[in-house]
């Protein structure tokens, strides 16, 4: 620190001498590999699914089954197809996923984290729809674990007064 600034009128000169930085932001390049799909990996609780999209028909496969039989309930089918009716992609894409862990609901939102990361790196113009939507951000909500002297996390066993 030879140049030590004493005054405001040595302040002003400091600050007007430094370089304005202009930074360019390059736009995302999409992400495939050699067969000309993306890859993600999406996890909710317990799950964590490993999933591949290329362009398709719309055909999804969990664990080497059609998405109807692997997840049956229309619920979690509505789920999986959150991402493409958020992005208008409906039947344009086929979707390969393996899932472990968690039971069928947190399977399912796994599934579709990693639908949704996937989609958006297979096509970067995607991703502010699905970043507004909330679907590229991982749900942090966990069992909360078991304390001793309770009956489960917070359940207390009954009172007794006498």
């Amino acid at each position: 620190m030879a140049d030590e600034i004493k005054t405001l009128e040595g302040l002003e000169a400091a600050v007007t001498e430094t370089a304005v930085v202009e930074v360019e932001l390059t736009p995302r390049e999409p992400v495939r590999d050699a067969l000309g799909r993306a890859y993600a990996t999406g996890k909710r609780k317990d799950a964590v699914a490993r999933v591949w999209i290329k362009p398709g028909s719309g055909k999804v496969i969990v664990n080497g089954k059609p998405q109807n039989e692997y997840f049956a309930r229309p619920v979690l089918q509505m789920i999986l197809a959150q991402p493409f009716t958020i992005t208008g992609t409906d039947g344009q894409f086929d979707v390969v996923a393996t899932v472990k862990g968690g039971g069928l609901s947190g399977q399912a939102g796994a599934v579709k984290h990693g639908v949704s990361k996937a989609l958006q790196l297979y096509d970067p113009s995607l991703r502010g729809a699905l970043k507004a939507a909330g679907f590229l951000t991982r749900d942090s909500r966990v069992v909360e674990r078991k304390k001793y002297g309770k009956a489960k996390a917070r359940k207390s066993f009954q009172f007794s007064k006498r």
